[in-house]
């Protein structure tokens, strides 16, 4: 049996760095995982860190796009899966909430990936989820199934209420408590845009 190529033996350590790297920081956050510990459970040098991902940084990264690419193909499983597009809408909507938080998305992706990669970060994935939410927005009105308003603005407070419930509910004393609370008020709000039938 034929070894395996450089480039497959590339691409396998880097999917064990990202393996080990997504377990580490959603268990023990970003800032308290040691790249020595984190390397040594991949079976990986550190060089080999530094090679594919430049520093611990990159490596958040790159677990974080990672991570974002997985929920966004739940996000779009639940939309298709659904009746009509309102309705595929509002699923993807309530599947973002389920799915930011569970233990290692919120703390990856809500917490960590912005406090240590910035701003830039932050306003490169706002403008990311404004678009596609407007994008969705613009086509409903086009349907004549919601109220005309300017999608953009539309946009971003649905945006901003996401990621605000999902925060919050993810702080709770009781996390499933606060989700299931902040889905009934997600309905109500998203209900709210509705054109009369």
């Amino acid at each position: 049996m034929a070894g395996k190529t450089r480039s497959e033996t590339m691409e396998e350590t880097r999917r064990r760095l990202l393996l080990s790297a997504r377990r580490s920081f959603g268990a023990d956050g970003y800032a308290a995982t040691v790249m020595d510990e984190l390397t040594a459970a991949a079976g990986v040098t550190r060089g080999a860190l530094y090679h594919h991902f430049g520093d611990k940084k990159g490596l958040l990264l790159a677990v974080a796009q990672a991570l974002d690419a997985e929920i966004e193909a739940g996000l779009a499983r639940a939309e298709c899966e659904a009746a009509d597009p309102w309705q595929g809408f509002k699923r993807r909507c309530r599947a973002y909430l389920q799915a930011v938080t569970q233990p290692e998305a919120q703390r990856i992706l809500l917490y960590d990936a912005p406090a240590a990669l910035g701003a830039e970060y932050v306003q490169a994935g706002q403008r990311q989820c404004v678009g596609a939410i407007a994008e969705r927005l613009r086509a409903l009105m086009d349907a004549g199934l919601i109220r005309p308003a300017d999608p953009q603005a539309l946009a971003r407070l649905i945006n901003g209420a996401l990621v605000e419930g999902a925060c919050w509910a993810s702080g709770a004393e009781q996390p499933a408590a606060a989700l299931a609370q902040t889905l009934d008020a997600l309905e109500i709000l998203l209900e709210g845009l509705r054109l009369s039938a």
